[in-house]
């Protein structure tokens, strides 16, 4: 039976239907024939994936790409162009000097935010939701802003909202206003990135590439400006020659090996500069990624990030008809699968590694301009998100270690937990939103967002399973995840997938290894789970430790507890009614949380904890999940 949206029945007698048939461990499924999941015998065997150790350095198999072949004498010039004989000695004649010029105008496929485009035009940065109106921005960075102004500010990545809200007719004057006061403040750059927060090597990167790919919005005006604008075009990508090998992380350095392609394609003179920035790019890429396409930093926001870098500068060839180098194509194909794998029923995002809830059509665009056609991940190595559709349902599952530290954005001590979503609409999740701390997610939250308790998890002793640090860094903790992953087959055709893994984040301080089982139906009508903790080590540990498994709830659901605190029924928009039952120790409450939206807004939010004390022995706490109607 269909229950309306937001009708929520006696918790307690559903409780009691569930309990009935539910065991006092989640695994086995149950004990009650008719509900049973799977029956353990010897035949048929059940499809195995032999389990598979993760670790942090985990023997990453890094891409192995090869810039595009050059005869004798192209070599000599990209040679000639690496120890810095200036390109206009390398390819015109002598005392022929070239017109500063961008050569091409560039059709963009990667679309902005019109809404920020909006703002912009009425004199607002918008970003995640919060104002700044534009004249209260300090560009030489001496009055600090938060940083996802500062990164949208200096990237000059607000040209493409602009764009997408209106005409260049209209669009020009804004974008030559804001230029002109940011020229004024950054009249010439550092000795060396980081001086500043315009002059790290990815913000760099990306405003060079944006300045040449949204030409027509900041080269339209008087000729004053149009010379300036083109004299310190020509001087950033000069800086970014020198400098793009020291940029922040992977990411940020691909950004800048973009940023010098594209001045090279777009450039007078440029073509020394663009074989140069091709063979660099290439060996970025190789360094930015594993195997199976995942960025090293785990965070689909850097994912996204490298795809429409990439789109942009492929938009460049395309703009001067020339062909992206094939390696660059390679990557795209590789790097799109991950992000389809983090996307729920209704093409959302899930909220991973400091990411807020990304919207479908945001991602869908993205996509479109990458013109990728493909599925999502399945082979999961060093990326780490299982992901297993059942009908309806899709669980994701963070099923590896934290990246490593240098690799770490927002890094968050996330090992172990998962989301769910039935029917386009979100059941269980993570806080998410990180990355947005600075827009309507006050700053002061971005730590606590990267905790263990923001995430579906066990949290021992209110203890993160690795170490948070400032600046999106990561310390101690998980260096381990061990993973199996298995399709169980029923006698009477139905079927199941599980997933084991365990982390030995807590196992240091405690002594205690994490271990939690999931197994979803392929009806996607259940999902069972237990949570384990196992002694390690034969030293004898005495005492009883405070444990919280958390179960975030998406703002749309609504939530009543059972009277005897041993289950909970949730409601969905779309009518459906779920059964939340623990199955093992421990008590269940309700608790306020907070989801970061899929613009970057916190809401309101409530959180099912199951809680408790455990002996250092160890101990044993099942759950199920399951629709009702």
């Amino acid at each position: 039976m269909t229950r309306p949206a937001g009708t929520l029945p006696d918790a307690a007698a559903d409780e009691r239907t569930v309990g009935a048939a539910t065991a006092q461990r989640a695994v086995p499924l149950t004990p009650a024939p008719e509900e049973a999941v799977v029956k353990h015998k010897a035949a048929p065997k059940p499809i195995e994936r032999p389990g598979e150790l993760i670790e942090p350095g985990r023997a990453l198999a890094l891409v192995d790409f090869s810039p595009p072949s050059l005869g004798a004498g192209e070599r000599l010039i990209r040679f000639a162009y690496k120890v810095g004989i200036p390109g206009s000695m390398l390819s015109a004649p002598v005392g022929r000097k070239p017109k500063n010029r961008v050569l091409a105008t560039v059709t963009n496929t990667v679309p902005g935010n019109r809404a920020a485009g909006v703002a912009l035009r009425a004199g607002h940065f918008l970003v995640h939701g919060a104002k700044t109106p534009i004249a209260q921005i300090d560009f030489a960075g001496a009055a600090r802003v938060t940083p996802p102004l500062e990164r949208v500010v200096h990237s000059f990545a607000w040209l493409a909202d602009l764009e997408a809200c209106t005409a260049r007719e209209q669009g020009a004057p804004v974008a030559e206003r804001i230029l002109s006061a940011w020229l004024a403040a950054n009249a010439a750059p550092p000795s060396r990135p980081g001086k500043g927060p315009a002059w790290s090597v990815g913000c760099t990167g990306a405003r060079l590439m944006n300045w040449l790919a949204f030409a027509p919005l900041v080269l339209s005006g008087d000729k004053a400006l149009r010379s300036r604008t083109l004299a310190a075009i020509a001087q950033t990508a000069r800086w970014l020659d020198r400098h793009v090998t020291r940029a922040e992380d992977h990411l940020a350095e691909v950004a800048g090996w973009c940023g010098i392609v594209a001045a090279g394609l777009l450039l007078a003179d440029g073509h020394p500069r663009r074989l140069f920035g091709e063979a660099g790019l290439i060996n970025a890429l190789g360094e930015l990624m594993g195997d199976d396409g995942g960025v090293l930093s785990r965070s689909p926001l850097a994912q996204m990030e490298a795809i429409a870098l990439l789109v942009r500068l492929r938009d460049c060839y395309k703009a001067t008809r020339r062909d992206a180098p094939e390696a660059v194509e390679q990557v795209l194909a590789m790097l799109v699968p991950p992000v389809l794998a983090l996307t729920h029923g209704d093409g959302s995002l899930g909220s991973w590694q400091g990411a807020w809830a990304v919207d479908a059509a945001d991602i869908a665009a993205l996509i479109a301009a990458s013109g990728v056609r493909t599925r999502p991940l399945r082979d999961v190595r060093q990326w780490g998100y299982q992901r297993v559709l059942a009908r309806k349902t899709i669980l994701q599952f963070d099923a590896a270690p934290p990246p490593m530290p240098r690799h770490a954005r927002f890094g968050c001590a996330s090992t172990l937990a998962f989301e769910m979503s039935h029917a386009g609409h979100r059941l269980i999740v993570n806080c998410g939103g990180a990355a947005a701390g600075g827009g309507l997610v006050p700053v002061r939250l971005e730590q606590g967002l990267r905790a263990t308790a923001a995430h579906s998890t066990l949290t021992l002793d209110d203890a993160n399973s690795t170490a948070i640090l400032i600046n999106g860094k990561i310390g101690s903790g998980v260096t381990e995840v061990a993973v199996d992953r298995k399709t169980l087959q029923n006698e009477n055709g139905s079927s199941a997938t599980r997933l084991e893994a365990s982390h030995n984040g807590y196992a240091a301080r405690y002594g205690l290894t994490h271990q939690r089982i999931l197994i979803l139906r392929d009806d996607g009508t259940e999902l069972r789970g237990e949570d384990l903790l196992i002694p390690k080590g034969r030293k004898t540990r005495h005492g009883r430790i405070g444990f919280a498994i958390r179960f975030h709830l998406a703002p749309e659901a609504e939530v009543r507890l059972g009277e005897d605190g041993q289950g909970a029924g949730i409601a969905l928009p779309d009518g459906s009614y779920w059964q939340m039952r623990l199955t093992g120790e421990g008590d269940l409450a309700l608790e306020d949380s907070l989801w970061v939206d899929g613009q970057g807004r916190p809401q309101a939010s409530q959180q099912l904890v199951i809680q408790g004390m455990v002996s250092r022995g160890g101990g044993n706490f099942g759950w199920l999940i399951k629709k009702m109607g």
